[in-house]
């Protein structure tokens, strides 16, 4: 049973009438986990969601019981997307180099389109943490941290990574990384569309930014400095 699904069936089990179709249903989803993000998890009010969605507050509690199952369905469905794509790319490549491009270009998929759930996440993770109800948040964090590990790990036995390469900060390090596109939206000053961003995280990630030996020929940079040595 997934994340979402196990979330589901506690707030169905809550509700006391089945209310709003699944559209409405999505779109009060939706409305929350903006407000949710702009003002923070703790800070904003269920009558805030109804005002948003142009209902009254008892409406809202016709489908959801609480804002907690609002948050679990946000945070589930966010992370049961995150571990599908995280699994399928385990399944699908024995190679740890393509398996690790394959969770990368899966993670910036799954981060575009859950911006509002990663930015609750982040957050407001020791309220989420410390709240029995989404104890599953620290289980789907440690299993993506050991598919990263595992594949880090396995790199390093096959000779594809440095065997020096500390998987565990290594991964920590990824993370932050790759969980910053967040706010480069679309559209920015720049323009970089999340394939733009992914490529460039993966050249960094495989190549680094330091240059092999220079082209036969290559010119020194002007005004590079000169190495001398001081006759004594």
């Amino acid at each position: 049973m997934t994340i979402a699904k196990k979330a589901a069936d506690r707030s169905a089990a809550d509700r006391p009438t089945a209310g709003l179709t699944s559209a409405r249903r999505a779109d009060l989803v939706r409305l929350a986990a903006e407000l949710f993000a702009e003002k923070g998890f703790r800070a904003t009010t269920v009558r805030e969601i109804a005002d948003a969605a142009g209902i009254l507050s008892g409406s809202l509690y016709h489908h959801f019981d609480s804002k907690e199952s609002i948050g679990d369905e946000i945070l589930a469905g966010f992370l049961d997307d995150v571990l599908g794509g995280y699994r399928q790319a385990v399944a699908t490549d024995d190679d740890p180099r393509a398996t690790i491009e394959r969770i990368v270009r899966s993670s910036a998929t799954t981060l575009t389109e859950h911006r509002a759930a990663l930015t609750m996440l982040q957050n407001d993770w020791n309220h989420f943490s410390a709240q029995p109800r989404f104890a599953y948040l620290r289980t789907a964090m440690h299993e993506i941290e050991q598919i990263w590990v595992t594949q880090l790990e396995a790199g390093k036995a096959a000779g594809i990574f440095r065997a020096d390469l500390d998987a565990r900060l290594t991964y920590r390090l990824l993370r932050d990384v790759l969980w910053i596109p967040i706010q480069w939206r679309p559209g920015g000053d720049r323009g970089w569309g999340t394939e733009q961003v992914v490529e460039a995280f993966l050249r960094l990630l495989f190549d680094g930014i330091t240059a092999t030996a220079p082209p036969a020929g290559a010119r020194k940079p002007k005004n590079a400095p000169r190495h001398t040595t001081k006759s004594t």
